[in-house]
């Protein structure tokens, strides 16, 4: 298949990409490559796929990967409604895997338009290409914090999303919404993957095993919020690339019905880690001990998060594998080499 990849400089996008590639599918990588977190990393990441930096930091040109025969990838916004009609009339895409967004909860609270011009504009822009552009399936982010405090556990998709508590956790559900109506009105399937806390090599520093790792290893102290009363279904992002493909994947057979047009998945480890053992796993793979600054909690977080990946199971025979300690030591092994 032929699959556009937006946001394949980020990190779920870096490894859905290199893994659609192994599995001989020809892949188009799209990103605007901005400044929320150091864009060396994600040229590092593009660098991994063949792609030459002189080209990727040029908008709107196409180049293919030096390494790779089935990548492309080329720098755009998603608001670039223009721009990215034309990337869509020049290839005949099967699918699109709509990992772009601007990311980050407590983001959210100071930058709100950002969110809004990307989450929200740029999903429309997208959506309407795959109406216009006769795309048969979609499949796109979503996120756990669209529970907002529920407090009934694990999360299920059935459950009420009615009241989030941060801007970027209404995105998500709204995108969600937009889906429902765009598979409803115009016939191609949408699905929607509600990612959980997603940890690993090349990961986004402003995630939690980032910062603790970088902090711990400096000597500085790293702050707890919530005093460690927190819980995440933390995913390895071995297991997210596996589920997505698997979803890009679906020829779709059981789903000509028009009330199977659009699907709705957790995708997550299916257990909670508690913060605090979280914590100790990197003091055991960076031989340090944490220095903790414990402090309340932050406008926007959620106490538990816990996915009940049920459907995927079912509809895809999807699992998550991956044991929590290894895949720490796997993210500090390459923070260590990645910085050395």
């Amino acid at each position: 298949m032929k699959i556009l990849v937006t946001g394949a400089a980020g990190f779920i996008g870096f490894f859905a990409t290199r893994l659609l590639a192994e599995k001989g599918h020809h892949v188009v990588g799209l990103d605007n490559i901005n400044d929320y977190y150091d864009p060396e990393l994600k040229f590092g990441r593009l660098r991994e796929l063949g792609i030459d930096r002189g080209s990727a930091e040029t908008f709107g040109q196409e180049t293919e990967s030096s390494t790779l025969t089935n990548v492309a990838f080329v720098r755009l916004n998603l608001e670039d409604r223009e721009e990215l009609r034309a990337l869509f009339e020049r290839h005949s895409f099967d699918a699109v895997c709509h990992l772009a967004a601007q990311a980050g909860v407590r983001y959210s609270l100071e930058n709100p338009e950002a969110y809004i011009d990307s989450n929200i504009v740029g999903f429309l822009n997208i959506l309407e290409n795959c109406r216009h552009c006769g795309i048969g399936h979609l499949v796109y982010a979503s996120s756990s914090s669209v529970y907002g405090q529920n407090e009934k556990i694990p999360f299920e998709t059935t459950d009420r999303v009615d009241h989030p508590i941060s801007l970027y956790a209404a995105t998500k559900k709204s995108n969600e919404l937009m889906a429902h109506t765009y598979s409803h009105l115009y016939g191609f399937a949408t699905t929607g993957l509600r990612f959980f806390t997603v940890y690993g090599p090349w990961g986004r520093p402003d995630m939690a095993l980032f910062l603790f790792t970088r902090a711990i290893l400096e000597g500085r102290p790293i702050q707890v919020f919530n005093n460690g009363e927190q819980e995440r279904d933390f995913t390895y992002i071995d297991d997210i690339a596996e589920g997505v493909v698997r979803v890009l994947e679906d020829d779709l057979s059981g789903r000509r019905d028009h009330r199977e047009k659009y699907k709705l998945y957790n995708i997550g480890n299916g257990s909670p880690v508690k913060l605090m053992d979280f914590i100790e796993a990197i003091e055991k793979h960076t031989g340090k001990t944490a220095i903790r600054e414990m402090l309340p909690a932050q406008p926007g977080d959620v106490t538990r998060t816990w996915a009940d990946t049920g459907g995927l199971q079912k509809d895809y025979g999807y699992r998550a594998g991956s044991d929590l300690d290894d895949g720490i030591g796997k993210f500090v092994d390459w923070y260590v080499n990645y910085y050395s």
